[in-house]
């Protein structure tokens, strides 16, 4: 009977990157005093933790963006609040996400990065859909100390990601 390898041995989640971009968001009116907040508070509800803001390091005229301007928002879960997050994304978000039929192999890139993307926030349990006015979209990443594509792909179906089986 062949031993079972450790899966926490040498190859591990290192973190879990969430980002919000807030791209046409920004252009409505009292976007700092009210739809600003109103993200933070829900993402932080999502993650358990406070958003940071990223700014925009330079002016596209094209975007009407300036230096400075709030551009996205990020969180970096790392120990307890990823393993968390991750349990609660596998068993509780996935799942709820309408047609999902498993995650593509082409999120993982040649890092052995996963990234999945949200279009809205409502697949979050502690979001009430009655109570949010402003939908908006998630990108998470899930990043290993891996940095090989297929070792990482094994590793995520060690943990319980709902990978698409190869063709």
């Amino acid at each position: 009977m062949p031993v079972k390898k450790n899966i926490h041995t040498q190859n591990k989640l290192e973190k879990i990157v969430v980002n919000i971009g807030v791209g046409k968001l920004r252009n409505q009116s009292q976007f700092e005093e009210k739809i600003l907040p109103e993200i933070i508070s829900e993402l932080a509800m999502i993650t358990g933790q406070k958003p940071a803001t990223r700014a925009a390091k330079k002016s596209i005229a094209g975007f009407k963006t300036r230096t400075g301007d709030i551009v996205g928002l990020q969180v970096t879960l790392r120990r307890r609040r990823m393993l968390d997050f991750l349990n609660r994304l596998v068993r509780i978000v996935l799942p709820r996400v309408k047609d999902f039929r498993g995650i593509d192999l082409k999120n993982v890139d040649e890092h052995g990065q996963l990234n999945i993307g949200f279009r809205e926030q409502y697949v979050f349990p502690e979001i009430v859909i009655e109570k949010s006015r402003i939908s908006f979209g998630l990108q998470v990443t899930l990043v290993t100390m891996i940095k090989n594509r297929e070792s990482a792909i094994d590793f995520y179906r060690l943990v319980g990601a709902p990978l698409k089986h190869q063709k």
